[in-house]
């Protein structure tokens, strides 16, 4: 299978303190993969690295055979947090429209926001992108008044209307029920079907009913099947114990 992510050798530090060391990852088009590991392992950090929001001080890293800075466009992210204030005066579907900033990459950002210079395309790809993570209901919602699960399901509309080829989730679920958990990493898993999908989660128990490996991170990398993982991996992983739960595929 083609690889769509490669990862030699990689290192990274913020300053003195490294957070990354000897880092070698492949993915494969098509692969859905989980990250997991202890906090400040390296997680986030990994992902920024892949969407050339940072540069390793030793190895190299390509996307779809290409210098990351090249392969952005065809990235869709989906960080932990939002990266505006959630008071801002700014409704859903424009919250979605700014993910085909990067597709229309011959206009200028602000034209492209100004009112009533949205194109219609744009509108379409939105509303379609909302339509599929079932939130096309609250488009004309103000951002402030959703709820958590809401506003993942946005997050998530505004990385899928670029049209990406690989989609990057930072622990997606974290501040949502198990109930919207698992709504959230069903609609992952039909979207796999199109795409290569990254996942950071603090949960392996429950992303291993969905993902296809999962890699742990903390500072090094090792990749296992999910059939792999037991209690005692985790342990090592964690530095303490963790109760594994066992799930069928």
């Amino acid at each position: 299978m083609n690889t769509v992510i490669d990862i030699r050798n990689v290192d990274f530090a913020y300053g003195d303190v490294a957070i990354l060391s000897g880092i070698n990852l492949q993915v494969a088009e098509g692969e859905f993969l989980g990250i997991v590991g202890p906090n400040a392992g390296g997680k986030s950090t990994l992902l920024k690295l892949i969407l050339a929001l940072l540069q390793p001080q030793a190895g190299q890293i390509r996307v779809l055979d290409q210098p990351t800075r090249l392969a952005t466009r065809m990235l869709g992210y989906v960080p932990q947090h939002p990266s505006f204030p959630r008071d801002f005066p700014i409704t859903v579907e424009q919250v979605v429209q700014l993910g085909r900033l990067g597709v229309k990459k011959h206009e200028g950002w602000l034209s492209a926001l100004w009112p009533g210079r949205v194109a219609r395309a744009d509108r379409e790809s939105a509303r379609k992108a909302l339509a599929e993570v079932e939130a096309d209901d609250i488009a004309a919602r103000q951002i402030s008044s959703l709820s958590g699960g809401q506003l993942q399901r946005v997050l998530l509309a505004r990385a899928l209307v670029g049209e990406p080829r690989i989609l990057l989730l930072d622990e997606p679920t974290a501040n949502i029920d198990q109930r919207l958990e698992s709504e959230i990493f069903d609609l992952l898993r039909t979207l796999n079907e199109r795409m290569t999908i990254l996942v950071v989660s603090h949960d392996v128990a429950f992303i291993s009913r969905y993902v296809n490996r999962v890699a742990c991170i903390n500072r090094t990398l090792v990749c296992h099947h999910t059939d792999a993982i037991d209690g005692q991996m985790i342990q090592e992983l964690y530095g303490e114990h963790v109760r594994m739960i066992a799930h069928g595929h």
